[in-house]
């Protein structure tokens, strides 16, 4: 492996982390100034206002996994945690306000760390998962050897 791919995780993990903690602390400071949504999206982004816990709990996942990313702890869950915005940020921008640039960057980046860290979603990915077997004390029987 060379040096280039063995710093490519990180650099992806950084700059995947700095976009959502940016964009998602800009979502209670607004610091950065957005644009009005187009036309065609009024309705979807009013029908997501119109619920008053919504917009902080999708920037405060944001800002957490963003912050995840950045302190390189706990990567498979603030990638899991980001998945399914990256699609509807991914739907928005293809069928409501078309703007492929920054969702090009976004889905490979989260599709390229997905893979780097493919390990860590191996027992999640199993198709006949079996819950750990619990010890007579009621603790799971990882619990109980630690």
């Amino acid at each position: 492996m060379n040096a280039v791919t063995q710093k490519l995780p990180g650099v992806a993990r950084v700059a995947l982390g700095l976009i959502f903690l940016v964009f998602g602390l800009n979502g209670f400071f607004h610091f950065l100034p957005a644009p009005p949504p187009p036309a065609s999206a009024l309705g979807f982004v009013g029908g997501l206002a119109s619920a008053p816990y919504f917009f902080p709990l999708l920037k405060g996942t944001e800002v957490v996994a963003g912050v995840l990313l950045l302190s390189n702890r706990f990567v498979p869950l603030a990638l899991t945690l980001l998945a399914p915005i990256i699609v509807n940020i991914a739907a928005f921008h293809l069928f409501l306000a078309p703007s492929p640039g920054m969702v090009v960057a976004l889905l490979a980046a989260e599709i390229y760390l997905a893979w780097s860290y493919r390990a860590a979603f191996r027992g999640v990915l199993a198709a006949h998962a079996k819950p750990a077997p619990v010890a007579p004390s009621g603790r799971t029987i990882e619990a109980a050897a630690e």
